[in-house]
């Protein structure tokens, strides 16, 4: 539930960080938040193209203030907590050597590049389905400033099936997909899907806790086939 997509708008930090003039040997910004939180982000990630910015409007209107009005950091391709300083107030070209962000305090990894990921947003979990309906098996995937090429789903131990997916304004736009499903009999049945980037690599099957860098795994869910 902490996984959204929204139209930022704001000002570019690399047109920021340029003209305020940035010393050599800095590889990290710290940013600080009106009440107190820090985070420390790439340089580098606030400087190439994918359009780090100093963000003042969501979705065409002011920001909200649960999202950080006035202001606030949004860096595609990095995790919120090495990243997403909401109601900033400073901004500290450092190194990461004399960094210590709040997160990482806690033992999190220090760079937090987004991962790979698909989700299964419907059926819900546990759903019960009519045997013989066509449902839609549908959901998201992201890999932001890469992007997703293909998304696959497998019900039990079937074959792979190549979902469809939507179209994308961008790389750092999440991207739906859909495949329908025909419920083939009773009982529990296990749907999990699966990613690729836009290189053809497949999203890590390896389940690991969202701690110290992010999970992996595939998104897995439960359903049962009833009767009519």
């Amino acid at each position: 539930n902490l996984i959204g997509n929204a139209w930022w708008s704001g000002v570019l930090l690399r047109d920021l960080l340029e003209e305020a003039g940035v010393r050599s040997g800095a590889d990290a910004v710290k940013q600080t938040s009106h009440d107190g939180w820090t985070c420390g982000t790439p340089l580098a990630a606030l400087t190439d193209d994918r359009n780090a910015m100093l963000a003042v409007a969501m979705n065409g209107e002011p920001l909200p203030i649960d999202h950080g009005f006035p202001v606030r950091v949004v860096v595609p391709g990095l995790y919120g907590y090495v990243s997403a300083c909401k109601w900033v107030v400073d901004l500290n070209a450092t190194t990461f050597s004399k960094v210590q962000a709040y997160w990482v305090q806690g033992g999190w990894a220090q760079r937090g590049p987004i991962r790979l990921e698909s989700r299964i947003d419907t059926p819900r979990p546990g759903a019960r389905l009519l045997v013989g309906q066509v449902v839609p098996i549908a959901g998201v995937a992201w890999d932001q400033h890469v992007g997703v090429s293909k998304v696959e789903v497998q019900v039990d131990s079937q074959p792979w099936q190549e979902a469809r997916l939507a179209t994308v304004p961008s790389t750092d736009t999440w991207r739906q997909w859909v495949l329908p499903w025909k419920v083939t009999g009773t009982g529990r049945h296990t749907i999990r899907v699966r990613a690729f980037d836009a290189h053809g690599a497949v999203q890590d099957a390896h389940y690991m806790d969202p701690f110290p860098s992010g999970s992996t795994g595939f998104h897995q869910i439960l359903v049962t086939g009833r009767a009519p």
